[in-house]
């Protein structure tokens, strides 16, 4: 048995249907009865077209005194008035129904975007995760339903006027049937034409968010290097590139409008031409015939809407197999079946064991390191800026996992440990640390939420933070900005520590934490440092040597191999050492 492309599609499309029920069940009743209630407005319209019959016949033509048209005209404005009440009621219900549906889908979507890997990040431009995993959820769910609705209206809008056709003439309501059915073939390859169009436009999408975030990331650099010129440029070339495929997106749905607009007048005109006859042979009544001709009239409104509705549902369905896409996607870094629970807090061997690591096939970052560290040693990592430094003390938290070889604590691959109970023994102090839109307090407290008032206050008296917070208005409580804009370097650094000490893990990871520092906030970060450091086992990144003197073992790194490790006593002893070199061009006068 063999599937052909059509096959596969609709079998995505069940796929993809079935898999929105989890999202749309919770909802389900205020979902149905938004698109229930497109019955009674799409059947009014009929009700219209009906009631001019019997005025045309009794009033225009036999002019019946006795009968009055104020019936009929109360009937056309209560009609009406129900019409909209229906229309506000539908609108209401899919708009509270598809809110709800969207943001439980971008709940997930969120939720599976913390299990991605760093790697993820490093190859992704901001502006993709945004359109992927916000935007297109919006697609996907925000107009869905009230599309659905609008569709729905416009089916049974379309049925009720076409059994008014056939209830006045059956003649010209064949003519009207088939010349809509003609009318609305161009429809059924619309998702054909719209995909290609539609993917680029998402990367397009992409990028002009991108250029947003890159101007408020960036506006110092932007500003101190007379940048606005380039950027304007860039921008323009966007934007540019957004019109160009919105122009094709309408060259290729739009054309539909007028094109069911020609037809259905051919169908329009041949009902009047036939209509004429059938009205002098006496087979229809003039009542008939303008009853019909504004059913017509009606049912050509809804149809030749249907197609910018089901534009609209392709694009949702479209987006939903991105959104379904990310979903599916399984993160290569993610803890094993029967993962075991690592507790660091009364034991710490840590081993590399031939450990190698490339970013992808053609790079080869990491070439067979082998060290091992014990509980309360102090591991230093030094060499040229590209060596592999960096990239060694993220395969232990697996930031990364190595690509061959292994790195153990106390004896068990860190692969086979949750990453949970992995990093939550591990503290991590960064060069430039993140620091989230809110409070002192508020990020310091990320290292364990549950931390006491007396933790707190500890944890900011060993960051040497306390003199700077007691001279704020509102201390701890300060805002200090997204990413902390509001603070100097080395006051960041001292909140990171702060927060790490909160932590308060078995290992530690220092990754180069003072060398973007002057020498006054250096020495003052270095302190809370030495402080943060006790009773650790800790990984230091250094490019001042300066600071990893006293270190148990230093572990010198070029090109991805170990060049030279021991003391600092041992290896300024080594001549012609690299460490030795090092040393001397940092402490040349």
């Amino acid at each position: 048995m063999s599937f052909n492309l059509k096959d596969l599609q609709k079998i995505e499309f069940v796929k993809n249907y079935k898999r929105m029920w989890k999202y749309v069940k919770p909802y389900w009743f205020r979902s149905l009865l938004s698109l229930l209630i497109a019955i009674p407005i799409g059947s009014l319209d009929g009700a219209i077209a009906l009631a001019l019959k019997p005025y045309m016949d009794v009033v225009m033509v036999e002019k019946n005194a006795a009968f009055s048209p104020w019936y009929i005209a109360g009937a056309i404005v209560g009609v009406t008035a129900l019409q909209g009440a229906l229309k506000y009621a539908s609108a209401y219900l899919s708009t509270w129904s598809s809110t709800k549906i969207t943001h439980a889908l971008k709940f997930e979507l969120y939720q599976k975007l913390l299990t991605y890997q760093t790697n993820f990040f490093d190859t992704k431009k901001s502006g993709d995760v945004i359109v992927q995993f916000n935007n297109m959820a919006d697609v996907a769910c925000g107009g869905l339903l009230g599309n659905l609705s609008q569709f729905s209206q416009r089916i049974f809008s379309s049925l009720f006027l076409i059994g008014v056709l056939f209830y006045n003439s059956w003649q010209l309501a064949i003519i009207a049937v088939v010349m809509l059915l003609v009318a609305f073939i161009p429809v059924l390859s619309l998702k054909k034409r719209m995909k290609e169009v539609m993917g680029k436009s998402m990367l397009t999408e992409s990028a002009a968010i991108g250029a947003y975030n890159e101007t408020f990331s960036g506006n110092k650099t932007i500003a101190s290097y007379n940048l606005g010129e380039f950027q304007t440029s860039k921008f323009r070339d966007i934007l540019s590139g957004i019109f160009r495929l919105k122009i094709r997106m309408v060259q290729r749905t739009q054309w539909l409008s007028p094109a069911m607009h020609t037809i259905v007048s051919f169908g329009i005109a041949g009902t009047i031409g036939y209509g004429n006859h059938l009205i002098l042979s006496g087979q229809i009544t003039t009542g008939n015939f303008v009853s019909f001709i504004t059913a017509l009239i009606l049912l050509y409104t809804p149809m030749k809407n249907i197609g910018s509705n089901l534009a609209a549902i392709n694009q949702a369905f479209f987006a939903m197999d991105i959104v379904f896409g990310l979903l599916d996607t399984q993160p290569s870094i993610k803890d094993k079946e029967n993962a075991k629970t690592l507790d660091a807090s009364k034991e710490v061997e840590i081993k590399f064991n031939e450990v190698k690591f490339a970013y992808d096939k053609s790079k080869q970052i990491l070439k067979d390191i082998s060290f091992e560290a014990k509980k309360g040693q102090t591991i230093a990592f030094v060499g040229n800026s590209g060596g592999g430094k960096t990239t060694s003390v993220s395969l232990l938290p697996r930031f990364y996992d190595v690509s061959g070889g292994s790195i153990t604590i106390n004896g068990t691959d860190v692969r086979d440990y949750t990453l949970h109970s992995l990093r939550e023994n591990i503290s991590v102090v960064f060069q430039d640390n993140f620091l989230f839109d809110g409070t002192i307090r508020q990020n310091i407290m990320l290292g364990r939420l549950n931390a006491t008032e007396e933790e707190v206050k500890r944890a900011v008296e060993m960051a040497y933070l306390d003199e700077f917070i007691n001279g704020l208005k509102d201390g701890i409580d300060t805002v200090i900005g997204e990413r902390g804009v509001l603070l100097s370097g080395g006051q960041k650094q001292r909140v990171a520590i702060a927060r790490a000490f909160l932590k308060n893990a078995p290992i530690l990871i220092l990754d180069e934490a003072t060398s973007a520092l002057d020498n006054k906030a250096e020495a003052v970060v270095q302190k809370a440092i030495d402080n943060l450091m006790k009773e650790k086992t800790v990984f230091v990144i250094a490019h001042r040597l300066s600071t990893v003197q006293n270190a148990d073992k230093i572990i010198v790194i070029n090109e991805g191999n170990i060049a030279e490790s021991g003391t600092h006593e041992e290896l300024m002893s080594v001549e012609n050492g690299i460490y030795k070199m090092l040393y001397s061009m940092q402490f040349k006068k």
